[in-house]
C-alpha cells in the first residue's frame, strides 16, 4: 500500500521534472518570476489555482466526464506558457501582478484546466481496473504539487540572488527570463502536429 503511494506520487514529481516535458516547468517558471520571497502567499495562491485546473481535469478526465483531442491539448499548452510570459514582458514594472485576485488567478485556474488535459492521458496509463482512481488521482496530484513547490522555490531563489548580488533590477530579471521562455515556446508551438 505504501509502496504504491510513493511510487505514484514519485510518478507526479518524475512526470512535472521530466528534462524531455518541459513545458510545465516553463510555465511555472513564467508564472513565478515577476515575484520575490515577500509575495510566497500569492505565489502560493496561484501554484495553487494551477493545481487546482489540473486536478480538476485529471478528475474530469479520469471519469470519462470529458475526452480531448490530445493534438488541440499539446497546441494549447504551449499557448498558455507564451501568454503569461508575453504578459509578463508587457507588464513588467507596472505592478499588474500585485493587483486583487482577478484575471491572473482566473487565467491561472484555466490553464492549470488544459495542462491537466495533458496529464490525462499519462494518468490513465497508470490506471487499472482495481485501482480506486480517487486515491490514485490525489496520489499522483500530490507528486505534481511537490514538484510545482520545487520549482517555484528554485525560481524565487535565483531571483533572490541575481538581484540582491548581481544588482539586476526586477523589471530586467522579470524581461530576461520571460524572452528566454518565449523564445523556447515558439519551436514548441511552430512544431506542434495540429500546425502540422
Amino acid at each position: 500500500m505504501l509502496e504504491n503511494f510513493w511510487f505514484n506520487v514519485e510518478y507526479g514529481i518524475n512526470h512535472v521534472l521530466d528534462i524531455n516535458a518541459y513545458d510545465h516547468v516553463l510555465f511555472l517558471i513564467a508564472l513565478t518570476v515577476p515575484y520575490v520571497f515577500k509575495d510566497w502567499k500569492r505565489v502560493l495562491l496561484l501554484v495553487s489555482m494551477f493545481t487546482l485546473g489540473h486536478t480538476l481535469s485529471l478528475v474530469l478526465a479520469a471519469y470519462n466526464v470529458v475526452t480531448v483531442n490530445a493534438t488541440v491539448v499539446e497546441f494549447l499548452i504551449p499557448i498558455t506558457i507564451l501568454v503569461v510570459a508575453l504578459f509578463n514582458v508587457f507588464t513588467s514594472g507596472k505592478g499588474a501582478q500585485r493587483e486583487k485576485i482577478g484575471v491572473i488567478f482566473l487565467s491561472t485556474l484555466f490553464f492549470g484546466l488544459i495542462h491537466g488535459l495533458g496529464f490525462a492521458r499519462e494518468f490513465h496509463m497508470l490506471l487499472s481496473d482495481t485501482d480506486n482512481k480517487l486515491v490514485l488521482l490525489l496520489e499522483f496530484a500530490l507528486g505534481i504539487e511537490l514538484s510545482q513547490v520545487i520549482i517555484v522555490f528554485v525560481v524565487l531563489f535565483l531571483s533572490y540572488i541575481v538581484q540582491t548580488i548581481f544588482r539586476f533590477t526586477r523589471r530586467d530579471w522579470i524581461m530576461v527570463i520571460s524572452a528566454i521562455v518565449v523564445g523556447l515556446v515558439i519551436p514548441m508551438i511552430l512544431n506542434s502536429d495540429f500546425l502540422a
